[in-house]
C-alpha cells in the first residue's frame, strides 16, 4: 500500500472491522467503544491512513479555511498582522490563505474571487491603493460570507472595519515637529482616495490649524508612498528651501527621502526633521534613526481574525468600527539641536 493513499477499507480489511465502523472511530463518534477505537486508530496510524478533509467540508458546508489579502506580504506591519491572524486561527482550528494584491485593483479582484470559489469561510482584507469600487466586496458578502476590513478600512455601510486612530496619530507627529522648533512643515501624503491616507493629511492639517500655521498646497506631495516616490519628494522640497520637518504617511518614504537628501549635503534634522508611520525596523538603525508611529500590528491581526470568526459561528454581520490607539516612538530625526 502506498502512504497517503490508504482508505478505510484497507483499515477495514486489516482489521476484520466492518468499515462503517472504522469510519464512525475515524469521526470519534460515540458509538464505537473506546477500546476499538483505540485500536482502530492505532491501525490507521500504522498504515499512514490520512484522513480526506475535503470530503469532510463538503459534508459540513465549511473548510474552516479563512482568507487574508494584504496589499505587500514584504511590508513589516501586514507580516506582524498575519503573525496575528494565524495565531488566532490556529488556536481556533482555521487554516490560512495568504494572498497580496500589489496594491493593485485589478489583482485584489480576482483574488476575492478565487477565495470565493475555493469557498473560505471568511476573508480578512486591508484594500489596494487603487480600489475606490467595492462591488467584489459586495457580491463575496451576497454569497452569504463575511469580510473585515483592517487598516485600510472599507467605508460603506455594514462593513466591520478595525483600524488605528490615524487622524489622533498624524495630529501627534506633525506636533511633535511643531514643538521641536519646525516652521514649514511638508507632508509625504498617500493617495487621497484611501481612507486611511485622508485621515492622516486630516491630522497633519488639524496639527497646523492647532498652532496657526498656515496651509500651503506646495508642502503637500501626494503619491503611493514606495521608496522611489521618497527620492522624488525629496527632489521637490529641496526647490522649497524654507521647509524644515517633513510628517511622511510612511516609513518608506520618509527613509528614502532622508538618504537622498544626506546625499545632497543636508543635515538632518539640523536641517529638515523627519517623523514617518508605521515604525518599519529599519527605522530605528539607519542614521539618523526615525521618529515614528507605531502601529498596535500583532493585535490588529488578532483583534480581526477573532472577529471574523465570531462572525462566521453567529452568523451575523456586524456594521461596526474598532480604533486600536498607536504610539508615538521619539527617535533622533526629529530633535533639532
Amino acid at each position: 500500500m502506498n502512504k497517503g493513499k490508504i482508505t478505510i477499507h484497507d483499515i477495514s480489511k486489516n482489521l476484520g472491522i466492518d468499515s462503517s465502523t472504522v469510519s464512525r472511530a475515524l469521526n470519534d463518534s460515540p458509538r464505537v467503544s473506546k477500546k476499538t477505537k483505540e485500536k482502530i486508530l492505532k491501525k490507521a496510524e500504522e498504515l499512514g491512513y490520512q484522513r480526506n478533509s475535503l470530503a469532510s467540508k463538503l459534508r459540513t458546508n465549511r473548510t474552516n479555511t479563512i482568507g487574508v489579502i494584504v496589499p505587500r506580504i514584504s511590508r513589516h506591519f501586514f507580516a506582524s498582522v498575519i503573525s496575528g491572524i494565524e495565531e488566532t486561527a490556529f488556536d481556533a482550528g482555521y487554516e490560512v490563505i495568504i494572498c497580496q494584491s500589489l496594491d493593485s485593483y485589478e489583482r485584489e479582484k480576482k483574488l476575492v474571487d478565487t477565495l470565493l470559489s475555493n469557498r473560505v469561510d471568511g476573508i480578512l482584507i486591508s484594500i489596494s491603493m487603487g480600489t475606490t469600487n467595492y462591488d467584489h466586496f459586495e457580491n463575496y458578502k451576497n454569497n452569504g460570507f463575511p469580510i473585515i476590513f483592517f487598516d485600510r478600512p472599507c467605508e460603506v455601510s455594514k462593513n466591520t472595519n478595525i483600524i488605528i486612530d490615524d487622524l489622533k496619530a498624524s495630529l501627534e507627529a506633525t506636533e511633535h515637529l511643531i514643538l521641536n522648533g519646525c516652521k514649514n512643515i511638508a507632508h509625504f501624503s498617500g493617495p487621497q482616495t484611501i481612507e486611511l491616507y485622508r485621515r492622516r493629511y486630516k491630522g497633519y492639517i488639524a496639527a497646523l490649524e492647532k498652532y496657526n500655521f498656515p496651509i500651503r498646497e506646495e508642502f503637500i506631495f501626494e503619491s503611493n508612498l514606495m521608496k522611489q516616490d521618497g527620492i522624488q519628494c525629496a527632489k521637490e522640497i529641496l526647490k522649497l528651501p524654507e521647509i524644515d520637518g517633513v510628517f511622511s504617511a510612511n516609513d518608506v518614504t520618509a527613509i528614502s527621502a532622508m538618504q537622498y537628501l544626506k546625499t545632497q549635503g543636508k543635515k538632518l534634522p539640523e536641517d529638515i526633521a523627519f517623523v514617518g508611520f508605521s515604525n518599519e525596523p529599519i527605522s530605528a538603525v539607519i542614521e539618523p534613526s526615525l521618529t515614528t508611529i507605531n502601529q498596535p500590528d500583532f493585535e490588529m491581526g488578532k483583534v480581526a481574525s477573532t472577529l471574523l470568526f465570531n462572525q462566521i459561528n453567529n452568523k451575523t454581520v456586524l456594521n461596526q468600527t474598532t480604533i486600536l490607539e498607536p504610539e508615538l516612538i521619539i527617535r533622533k530625526s526629529s530633535i533639532k539641536n
